[in-house]
């Protein structure tokens, strides 16, 4: 799976990792309501992706994240966010 385009996050698997992109560089990819869901779904599909092993968070421009964008303060939560998913453990190969 790979998405790009104008989209606030970018999403991309290079077998075995998923980097996961915030894609806001003009507002140095603070975060709005819109683009915390995002994230949670990229996060979803790299957790349900058996083949994923890692996840690589990373931001477009001169700033990582700059936190909370204001507006966003005023802004409700998502209506409903699903429960995380049980975390997985990756066995070590043997050496």
């Amino acid at each position: 799976m790979s998405t790009g385009g104008d989209q606030e996050i970018l999403y991309e698997v290079s077998d075995p990792v998923a980097t996961i992109t915030l894609n806001r560089p003009e507002r140095m990819n603070a975060l709005t309501s819109s683009l915390l869901s995002r994230f949670r779904e990229c996060v979803d599909a790299a957790a349900a992706d058996p083949e994923v092993v890692g996840i690589v968070l990373a931001g477009r421009g001169r700033a990582f994240c700059a936190g909370l964008a204001a507006p966003g303060l005023n802004a409700p939560p998502p209506a409903s966010l699903p429960p995380l998913p049980p975390r997985r453990t990756v066995q070590k190969p043997p050496t």
